[in-house]
């Protein structure tokens, strides 16, 4: 088997689990504070053993470092407990179809932050988003909306995105930092912050809840992040993005087939619409005309 061959396998099972994420947060039957605390637990153990394994521990960090990974790991655990809770009033198909809104945050951070100008393309496809929330949203029944439990949903999944955005864009300053050990640092971080939350008192009394609980943290944190980070040191960036979007189509599917909830017709158009955009945006798909003017400009 080649690298790459290798690669998009790992790439592939990543997702996958990713993609099943929801369905053992929902058979957890727990808050979303905790379900999110205990990722973080079992997810540090599991990673500890990994950076001990491959020696990450002989690299020295600098305090400027270990803040970075710090403020990344208060982003990537907001955006958990705002994705988990989502699952509480909307489908696990429509919150990840929501947060699949990712890409374009990062743009907008672009934006603002490194002055970068969008082409056509990008903002063609910023409006598409736009438009297949809009279509998400108006698709919902109207007892939904009269409860406003959907919206409250819709604003958990942009939410959970905006901080993966902000998780995303704070790695960004870590370059050349191990990544097993940039996780192990924002698990633990996670685990100082829930603790003071964390129903600890009233601990879970079922091996089914934490069968669930453990496998979140060490198959969806500890071993998600193995096979990821392997497969990105061996995929092209296209590929990378490409198989990426596994996750969603995989979530969709255990939604609707595992947990038979029912997607309305103008909630499934925008859904698909969400997620050409989303590829449009990370694979660099351009408008006609727009590649001949880059290549140009380049």
């Amino acid at each position: 088997m080649n690298e790459q061959t290798r690669g998009t396998v790992e790439m592939t099972a990543a997702m996958g689990m990713l993609g099943t994420i929801g369905w053992f947060v929902l058979r957890s039957q727990q808050p979303s504070i905790d379900v999110v605390f205990w990722r973080c637990v079992f997810g540090a153990f599991t990673l500890l053993v990994i950076c001990v394994a491959l020696g990450l521990f002989r690299q020295t960090l600098t305090w400027r470092q270990l803040g970075i990974a710090g403020l990344g790991g208060m982003g990537i655990v907001v955006n958990w407990l705002l994705l988990f809770a989502a699952y509480d009033h909307v489908s696990i198909a429509i919150a990840t179809a929501v947060y699949n809104t990712q890409p374009f945050i990062l743009v907008g951070f672009g934006i603002l932050q490194f002055r970068e100008t969008p082409d056509a393309s990008k903002l063609l496809w910023l409006a598409g988003a736009f438009v297949g929330v809009l279509f998400i949203v108006l698709g919902s029944p109207a007892s939904d909306e009269l409860r406003g439990t959907f919206f409250i949903g819709i604003l958990m999944a942009l939410g959970a995105a905006f901080f993966w955005a902000v998780a995303a864009v704070t790695t960004k300053h870590l370059t050349g930092t191990p990544p097993h050990l940039i996780a192990l640092i924002q698990v633990c971080i996670g685990i100082v912050l829930l603790a003071p939350f964390a129903h600890l008192s009233q601990l879970p009394t079922n091996t089914e809840t934490w069968a669930m609980l453990i496998t979140i943290g060490v198959v969806h944190t500890g071993l998600l992040y193995i096979l990821m980070y392997s497969a990105v040191q061996r995929l092209p960036t296209h590929l990378q993005g490409a198989l990426s979007f596994i996750y969603p189509v995989v979530a969709i599917a255990v939604d609707v087939a595992v947990l038979g909830y029912r997607l309305y017709p103008l909630q499934i158009i925008g859904m698909i619409v969400v997620l050409i955009a989303a590829a449009a945006t990370t694979l660099d798909w351009v408008l006609p005309g727009q590649g001949r003017a880059k290549r140009a400009s380049g």
